[in-house]
Order: C-alpha cells, then structure tokens, then sequence
C-alpha cells in the first residue's frame, strides 16, 4: 500500500518554488539639480494652470522623470543663494520623489548660483560608484551668486567627465542661454529651452533617450520537480520486494 502510494505521489509531479531576485544595477548617477531661487515662484508657466508656480510645476515633472529612471542611482541638489543636496544618491526613487514634495521655492535663497550648483551637484556625484554620470541642471536665472564660477565647476565636470545638461526655463532674456549652451558644449552634453510644461516634458524625453535607463531588477519564481525522489524511493521498495518475493519461493 505504501509502494502504491509513492507511485500516486509521483505521478501528481509534486514541486516547490524558489523565489529569487535578480538586481542589476548597471545604470548612471545622475544629479538632478533644481533652481529654487525667488523667480521661480513666478506662475504661468504650465498653460493647463496658470496659478501653478514655476518651481512646483517643475517638481512635478522632475519626479516624474525620476520615476522612470529605473536603473540610475540619482540624487537632487536645490540652489538659490547657495546650493545644498536635498538628496544624496539613492536608488530608492520613491523617497526621493517624497523628498521632492517637501521643498519649497526660496528655500535656498533669492539669488542664482549657477557655479555652486554644478559644484554641489559632482560633490553629490562623488559618492557614486557608477562609470557613466551626469547632471540635469535647470535655471531660470543669471548667475549671481556664489562662491564658485560656473567656469571653475565645467573645468572640474570635464576632468571628471560628467556630462551637464543644461535647460533654461521660460524666454531666452529671462537667463544667460549663452553660458548654458557653454556650459553643455563643454562636457559633450546638449542644452535646452523649455518655454513651457509642454516643451520642458518633450525635453525630458529625449534626455531618455540620450542617457537611456534600463530596468534595474527582476524577480521570479523557479519551479523545482520533487518527482525523482518519491520515484526513486518506489524503485527502491520495488527491488527490495522482488527480491524479498524471490527469496520466499525459494
């Protein structure tokens, strides 16, 4: 009976699952660096709703891009007056998009400091351990302020090799599009002008698609048979039997 019912056991193909989780992170660092200087409070930028500030709106699309940079490790630095991380690199990008809620315009300062920005944003990166990085950096403003030029922050962006990608935010005459484009030229990246939600969106598609993000991890479930033990056990009961049958004719 016992024999019987290892052989039905068999034949049902019992199996257990493996879980098991697989993580590449294979992907950049990259610096999204945010103007939160006073200008930024100014509304009108996103025509679907005039009375959204400038800043909030780019939070908005800003943590969106996070949310679809699956791979990367990313970080955000905030400047005004002065710059500081308001995240250090991380790949918890949920956190990072709360943290993202939580700023507020002004909270760096009135001012802009475009070399402190950049300055920031490779201290941030030095922590890093990826080959490929790179910074977004996003203004509405001249640079006038700080400690560091802008020309001093592209010298030490070059020698590490991180690309700058610069957008400025609204009409031309509303910031320095020259040093910008500079800025980008100089560390083999591209540089942008968002007039609106619309084109700011546009933008940081093809950002995608220039430094593109693959899925970071992946997890699956590994089915593994348990028939051969339950055949082999059968196997082994059968022989012993015959032979104990074979032994009794005797």
């Amino acid at each position: 009976m016992f024999l019987y019912t290892l052989m039905v056991f068999a034949l049902t193909k019992p199996f257990i699952y493996n879980s098991s989780t697989l993580s590449h992170k294979k992907g950049r660092d990259l610096i999204i660096v945010l103007d939160a200087s006073g200008s930024m409070a100014q509304s009108g930028f996103n025509p679907d709703d005039r009375l959204a500030s400038k800043f909030n709106t780019n939070i908005a699309l800003a943590s969106n891009f996070i949310s679809n940079r699956y791979d990367d490790n990313v970080g955000v630095v905030l400047f005004g007056t002065f710059a500081y991380t308001a995240s250090p690199l991380t790949y918890d990008l949920d956190s990072l998009i709360y943290v993202l809620g939580m700023t507020n315009v002004g909270i760096a300062g009135e001012s802009t400091a475009l070399g402190d920005a950049i300055m920031q944003a490779i201290r941030t990166l030095s922590f890093g351990e990826a080959k490929s990085k790179a910074i977004i950096l996003l203004t509405d403003g001249y640079h006038n302020a700080g400690e560091t030029s802008p020309k001093v922050a592209v010298t030490q962006a070059k020698k590490l090799g991180i690309k700058v990608y610069t957008i400025g935010l609204g009409k031309g005459s509303n910031f320095d599009a020259s040093l910008l484009k500079t800025i980008a030229s100089e560390t083999k990246a591209k540089s942008y002008i968002a007039l609106d939600t619309k084109k700011l969106q546009d933008i940081y598609k093809e950002i995608n698609k220039l430094e593109p993000s693959n899925i970071r991890s992946e997890q699956y479930l590994q089915q593994d048979l348990l028939i051969s033990f339950p055949l082999l056990l059968s196997f082994i009961l059968l022989l012993g039997w015959t032979y104990w049958m074979q032994r009794r004719d005797t």
